[in-house]
């Protein structure tokens, strides 16, 4: 019988830091329905980021090939050793996935893998970018982070959520809100609820672009959001008002178009539009 999580604590006398965003999952039903609408088979490689004190890992065990988790926080060895020790095909390595080569994050899963993670508010954005636009073999990223922080991932455009991180995720793949998750299912409870959003990795969902020049039209783009796009262009390009209107007709996006109405693919255009009239 696996013990409470409270008394696993106690019996290693620890207590869980604010710094390292440590609320935990503990309800198994909410953690078997992450890992089915993830869809991990007995197939899969998992990336788990943030094992906390193993519940989900274990589950994770359960179905997949291997699991390789990281965390940060070297006092829960013993709670994972005794959550987790019986399995054979997890490996966890204590530390900081932000200050891992992604070759040898990579080289060490050994092929194509589903990422699996807990992620606190102020890491999301630094992990899923780098996941998205660094990594190689993913296939899809499953994430549980603050609630609001899951309908800006998955955002449509022309909406308020929409923005920078939401275009970033849409060069690469498809994102939706896929379960939601009181703050209440937490040991300690969070101050907001959260929700799980599952990215789906298109690898070749434009071949052949120039990301770099896309991401930078991005930033740029999303640099004042108040602001018509062709005003930001002008701006972050040093472009005449016309040049700058020219392009968006010639991609046939509105002179009066704000950054968070082009999709993805608009960005990808107009990115192509400014290459040819020489913007670098």
């Amino acid at each position: 019988m696996e013990k409470p999580l409270k008394q696993l604590l106690i019996e290693h006398g620890l207590n869980l830091k604010k710094a390292f965003g440590q609320n935990f999952l503990t309800d198994n039903l909410l953690l078997g329905d992450i890992v089915e609408k993830a869809g991990v088979k007995d197939t899969d490689t998992v990336l788990e980021i943030g094992c906390g004190a193993g519940a989900l890992t274990r589950h994770l065990a359960k179905r997949a090939k291997k699991v390789v988790g990281y965390e940060i926080d070297t006092r829960l060895k013993p709670v994972l050793k005794e959550i987790v020790g019986e399995f054979s095909n997890v490996e966890i390595v204590f530390g900081d996935i932000m200050k891992q080569k992604m070759s040898d994050v990579e080289n060490k899963l050994g092929g194509e893998y589903i990422m699996v993670a807990n992620l606190p508010y102020y890491i999301t954005t630094p992990i899923v970018m780098q996941f998205i636009e660094n990594a190689k073999n993913i296939k899809a990223m499953v994430i549980m982070v603050q609630e609001e922080v899951a309908y800006r991932l998955a955002a449509k455009a022309g909406t308020s959520d929409y923005g920078a991180i939401t275009v970033g995720i849409n060069l690469r793949g498809n994102a939706e809100v896929i379960i939601r998750v009181p703050r209440e299912k937490f040991t300690p409870a969070p101050n907001v609820d959260s929700a799980v959003v599952k990215i789906e990795i298109e690898k070749d969902k434009f071949d052949g672009v120039d990301f770099i020049a896309v991401r930078n039209l991005v930033r740029i783009g999303f640099q004042n959001r108040r602001k018509m796009l062709v005003n930001n262009l002008m701006n972050g390009y040093k472009l005449s008002r016309a040049d700058a209107e020219n392009a968006l007709i010639s991609c046939d996006i509105s002179t009066t178009a704000r950054a968070e109405n082009l999709t993805a693919e608009n960005f990808v255009s107009l990115a192509n539009c400014l290459k040819n009239i020489g913007v670098k």
